[in-house]
């Protein structure tokens, strides 16, 4: 975690050395200064080259060090750039693979700039409710215009090298490499031809928008409705405006102070957390980082419905191929026709070639039997979720793979174990629940039954990375984390539309809150009948669990959601859009009188707290028993898998957030409440105890 100092003539290099993205945490920062300072005190040195080690240039600040003593050492970031700077030797910045964040603004703080073809630059602060905070946002709009930096800026999106050297009158590009290989000679040929040339500095250039004031009102009108990261975008926006309106000196008192603002937040507390808990979702708890994998080359997947077809199309991006079972000519032809027609939607929108979609269709093989499946080293079912057909599978599969394949379902409630009971081979099947549509959505539950192998948990874990999912590991019971836990909140959902609330009020309520889609708005498009025959099952085996029966009444008139024009809303032909039902508000009054219930009203703040506690509670006793090994892996599911905002953290980082002795006071509030389940709320032992010592989760 250093910096080195090499000579090449009479050009210094200074080789950031911090794997695996050169983060600038407090001893990368003291290298580089105490190299810095030995080339501009070597009176043989002419020049400087600043390169990165391994991958890329910087990968920025390290963000572990953000609440740490460490950030605010000297040298800082700001202390390191402006001593670059103001280097009297002309200082070449040599970069490849990333430059990003606190990497990017190292990189404008120098004097020149050679890039190999293929560098991504980005400032992706904002993904982190943060703004580039070492004067990012006063030299990006004097280096490439005003307009493209904001876009860069507000967006967070990596851009090419190739693409930024192409714009007209940029400062940023000086010189592209055709590669790593070239990229130091390129920056060394550089350096020598600038030594009698005073150092430029982008500080020092113009940065000028036509009619501004119009311009940033623009800005802020085309951002604001679209914010997801608190005032992050509006600050960027804010920091850019005064690097076009004023000097640079006062434009970095702006900047700053808006930062430190940023840093304060409780946005950046919660994408900080995010950001984090994916990097942890990934580790395993008992399983070791050199656990043997399985080699997977080929790809089994049975079922070539909507979510068969997406599970498919994952491991054909990837390049895996993949045999696509079914039980009919027709349904095999169909889900074919399903993938080719994904494809050529991408096709279509400029998102794929044709050279690739020839490609992965190429990957892909119908097929009527199961022993199409014999030569797989992974088998997914994808059927519907009734045990008795998932038996029939897994004993069909049993029969034909071959020793040591994967047998993987699909399966978002059923009993894991039991599957695995089906086959003579328990310790190779593993749970991979994908989330709808399962070729788009990020999250991917990896459920460990009793005898999931360790050696079948790495394989899987690893295979997750390689389709671009964000796994997370769930242990064995009725919905594992995610739909155990959401079924908790749409049973008080049920209770406040029994009490008083209309399904408008209850979506509206928590789509202000920061929830992609409300939960009724949610219900329609999954289908009200599904989630009817969970109820009818939960009736045998929790015969103790009370729902309220407006969903079954909804059910019963025949009201399934989109597919069937009507459900907690109505839909016009053709259209997603849910439209004000006055057959439902007629269902629901009807209902209220036949259980004795005088409607009350009931504020937007309640229904959030209920729902949103509602998860808390159930995810605490996920945690207690074990099913989930860290509140930040809920938290992961609930961010990628149901919508929950990602500035707030997921439930247990905002419960978090709200103090847990607030939390559990306002559940025992809600126990007082007849009509909501008073069992329910007693506060889970963990939140007691926790709140008791003011902790956290």
């Amino acid at each position: 975690m250093s910096s080195e100092l090499n000579t090449v003539g009479d050009v210094a290099v200074i080789t950031l050395k911090n794997p695996p993205v050169n983060a600038l945490s407090y001893p990368m920062r003291k290298a580089v200064m105490s190299e810095l300072a030995a080339a501009l005190k070597d009176e043989r040195i002419k020049a400087i080259v600043l390169i990165g080690q391994g991958k890329g240039f910087c990968g920025g600040a390290d963000i572990h060090e953000f609440d740490t003593p460490e950030a605010g050492l000297e040298p800082t970031a700001w202390t390191v750039i402006d001593a670059l700077e103001q280097s009297a030797k002309p200082v070449i910045a040599a970069i490849h693979g990333i430059c990003m964040g606190g990497g990017f603004e190292l990189a404008l703080g120098c004097h020149y700039r050679v890039a190999a073809k293929g560098t991504q630059f980005a400032f992706p602060e904002v993904k982190l409710g943060i703004l580039p905070g070492a004067g990012g946002t006063q030299r990006l709009p004097r280096a490439i215009g005003v307009e493209n930096a904001l876009n860069m800026i507000v967006s967070g999106t990596p851009v090419v090298a190739e693409m930024l050297a192409a714009i007209p009158k940029q400062t940023l590009i000086d010189a592209l490499s055709n590669g790593i290989d070239t990229l130091l000679d390129d920056a060394i040929v550089l350096a020598t031809r600038m030594i009698a040339v005073t150092p430029p500095k982008i500080r020092d250039l113009p940065c000028e928008q036509a009619n501004a004031a119009a311009y940033f009102q623009f800005a802020r009108n085309m951002t604001v409705p679209g914010l997801v990261a608190g005032n992050a975008v509006k600050y960027c926006i804010q920091c850019v405006e005064a690097a076009a309106t004023q000097s640079f000196q006062d434009g970095m008192k702006v900047e700053h102070e808006l930062f430190m603002r940023l840093l304060a937040s409780s946005e950046f507390r919660a994408l900080k957390h995010v950001f984090l808990a994916e990097k942890m979702a990934g580790k395993v708890e008992g399983i070791s980082r050199d656990t043997p994998q399985r080699e997977i080359r080929r790809v089994g997947v049975v079922g070539g419905g909507l979510m068969g077809t997406g599970i498919a199309m994952n491991f054909l991006n990837a390049g895996i191929p993949v045999t696509l079972l079914e039980v009919s000519q027709e349904a095999l032809d169909r889900g074919v026709k399903t993938i080719a027609g994904n494809y050529a939607s991408q096709l279509k929108k400029g998102k794929l070639d044709q050279a690739k979609l020839d490609a992965r269709m190429a990957l892909l093989t119908p097929a009527l039997s199961y022993d199409a499946l014999a030569d797989a080293d992974l088998a997914i079912e994808a059927v519907f979720e009734t045990l008795a057909i998932k038996e029939t599978v897994f004993k069909a599969l049993d029969a034909v793979m071959k020793p040591g394949a994967i047998l993987a379902s699909n399966t978002s409630t059923l009993d894991l174990n039991k599957i695995a009971g089906f086959t003579r081979r328990p310790q190779d099947v593993v749970g991979l629940h994908f989330f709808s549509p399962a070729n788009i959505m990020k999250l991917l539950e990896v459920v460990q039954g009793d005898q999931t192998a360790d050696d079948v948990m790495a394989t899987v874990m690893a295979l997750a990375g390689k389709i671009r999912k964000t796994a997370v590991v769930s242990g064995v019971c009725d919905g594992f984390i995610g739909n155990r836990m959401i079924e908790e909140l749409l049973r008080q959902a049920g209770f406040l539309i029994d009490e008083g609330a209309s399904p408008h009020q209850i979506d509206k309520a928590m789509e202000k809150f920061g929830m992609a889609m409300g939960p009724f708005r949610v219900a329609d498009m999954a289908g009200n009948d599904i989630s009817w025959a969970i109820r009818q099952r939960r009736a045998v085996e929790r015969p103790d669990l009370r729902y309220s029966e407006i969903g079954n009444r909804l059910y019963e008139s025949g009201r399934h959601g989109v597919k069937t024009g009507g459900g907690w809303y109505d839909y016009l032909p053709g259209r997603r859009d849910p439209q004000p039902s006055l057959i439902m508000e007629e269902i629901i009054r009807a209902h209220r009188d036949a259980i004795g219930i005088r409607p009350r009203k009931i504020d937007d703040q309640e229904i959030v707290q209920r729902l949103v506690y509602a998860l808390v509670n159930e995810g605490a006793r996920i945690l207690e028993e074990g099913i989930a090994s860290r509140a930040s892996d809920i938290d992961m599911v609930y961010i990628l898998g149901y919508g929950f905002p990602a500035w707030k953290g997921g439930p247990m980082h905002y419960a978090n957030e709200q103090g847990l002795s607030k939390v559990a006071r306002t559940m025992q509030s809600f126990a007082q409440n007849p009509y909501a389940d008073p069992a329910f709320w007693q506060p889970a032992p963990a939140i007691e105890r926790l709140a008791d010592h003011y902790d956290t989760f």
